[in-house]
């Protein structure tokens, strides 16, 4: 073909790098095709000059390979629910746990410090919503991470000692992780409700619907979860946005045992229309599940995976295998969505919740493939996009887990193991599925969306572990 030939063909254009260029080729009719494309390390030649000497130690492929067998063959049974006091080891009187890395009372954001005051008056710590806030402020209760105590929790993430949790046992490896149960949908503690309708809900849970569930999963033998979570993809669910799939597949295996372990028809119809009127009771079932399959991946000494990522409303953080319990942290980004009628971007609080511990195992936005459904809840775009999205991280993750696989992916399995080594050269982010709180006290939530993880973070990380493997 001649150039004046070339020249009066119709174009066909690939765009690299800048959006921009081919959204305004499209507008003139064009037809283009957009590369996302960043320089390696966005062209920082320190960032850039680590990955390439990481990439010569042999003993980070090793790690990685042995991160992956432990996520593959994780055997997480969920085998009861009890007061959080009598499982977790050092949760004591006026201790509060909540979601992200290590954060102070006075650097709290909105909803979370409305959570602290409705859990202290709650536990008989104080009298009032305003005595509770006063007694935070005073120093006189003690804030740690879930993390820090093999346990996670959704958005505010709150766990104190009379809180009911469940346990969920990893029977591979012989480790038990921890979170709350599901307070349902609307006004609640995990976005920052505190009323008294907020309190009352959560007596309830720790009343009647632990102590049933506890009797249920002894009578039955504990439930398996890595199959409910493979139905799970096939019936529409990511397990982070959507869980309806999932919690009526729980709710399907429990209801035998919760009949034969309650013995008043009216409480034991209470609980089955709570649970099956919750379409995201699940969630905390798969945010523990994701805790347990994780926690036996810290500290393989070589290792680029990503162990735990969580944000506290303020701050957004990480732990990578190889750095151990180290947290690296940046300011944590604003959700980008829907929100409810009534209100906009301006009542959102940043994003926050221990919930990204299920993109960690390759689900919530890494698994938005088996999810259109999603995609548009969130304002993710089309189906098609929600392709795009899991696509993307195949990108950054070590492997794909071969049972839980995507059936709109040629069931392909999901991306497992964030990899902090891709992230940095590809300048891709995990993307995660969220709810979104109103930035005050007290209101609960006012959408849901999608935030992407701050870069900054796996920059710091990729440094340490450099400086840990001696190459920096």
């Amino acid at each position: 073909m001649g150039v004046n030939d070339l020249l009066r063909s119709p174009l066909s254009v690939v765009n690299v790098g800048l959006r921009g260029f081919a959204e305004d080729l499209a507008r003139q009719g064009i037809p283009v095709v957009h590369v996302d494309w960043a320089p390696p390390a966005d062209g920082d030649p320190r960032l850039a000059d680590l990955l390439s000497k990481l990439a010569s130690v042999k003993r980070v492929e090793e790690a990685n390979s042995e991160a992956l067998r432990r996520i593959f063959e994780a055997e997480p049974v969920l085998v009861d629910v009890c007061p959080a006091d009598k499982v977790i080891e050092g949760l004591e009187e006026r201790v509060v746990l909540h979601a992200g890395p290590p954060i102070e009372w006075e650097r709290m954001c909105g909803p979370m410090q409305g959570a602290v005051a409705g859990a202290a008056v709650l536990e008989g710590w104080a009298e009032d919503l305003g005595a509770a806030e006063t007694l935070a402020a005073s120093g006189n209760l003690t804030f740690h991470p879930n993390h820090h105590f093999d346990a996670v929790g959704p958005m505010t993430g709150l766990i104190t000692p009379g809180m009911p949790v469940m346990v969920v046992e990893n029977r591979s490896f012989g480790n038990r992780a921890y979170c709350t149960l599901n307070e349902g949908l609307g006004k609640v503690m995990r976005f920052g409700g505190n009323d008294d309708e907020v309190l009352e809900r959560l007596r309830w849970l720790a009343s009647t619907l632990a102590p049933a569930l506890s009797a249920a999963l002894r009578e039955c033998g504990g439930v398996p979860l890595k199959g409910i979570v493979a139905r799970g993809l096939s019936m529409g669910d990511e397990m982070h946005q959507r869980n309806v799939g999932c919690t009526g597949l729980f709710l399907r295996q429990m209801a035998p045992a919760l009949a034969r372990a309650v013995d008043d028809r009216e409480t034991l119809a209470t609980i089955l229309d709570f649970i099956g009127g919750n379409d995201q009771f699940f969630l905390n079932i798969a945010m523990v599940m994701g805790k347990a399959i994780m926690d036996p991946v810290r500290a393989i000494e070589g290792s680029s995976i990503v162990t735990a990522m969580t944000r506290n409303g303020t701050d957004f953080g990480i732990r990578v295998s190889g750095t151990g319990d180290t947290w690296f942290t940046a300011p944590v980004e604003m959700p980008k969505g829907l929100y409810f009628p009534g209100f906009t971007e301006d009542d959102a609080n940043p994003d926050m919740g221990d919930s990204t511990i299920v993109e960690t195992v390759g689900l919530g936005g890494f698994a938005m493939a088996a999810s259109p459904a999603v995609a548009g809840f969130v304002g993710a775009g089309t189906a098609a996009e929600a392709l795009d999205y899991t696509r993307a991280m195949f990108e950054i993750t070590a492997g794909r887990n071969p049972e839980w696989t995507l059936p709109s992916l040629d069931f392909s399995g999901v991306p497992t193991g964030i990899d902090i080594r891709k992230v940095v050269e590809a300048g891709i982010v995990p993307t995660i599925n969220t709810g979104i709180a109103h930035r005050k006290p007290g209101v609960g939530q006012v959408g849901a969306g999608v935030v992407r993880a701050p870069l900054a973070c796996f920059h710091q990380a990729l440094a340490a572990l450099a400086a840990e493997l001696g190459v920096a």
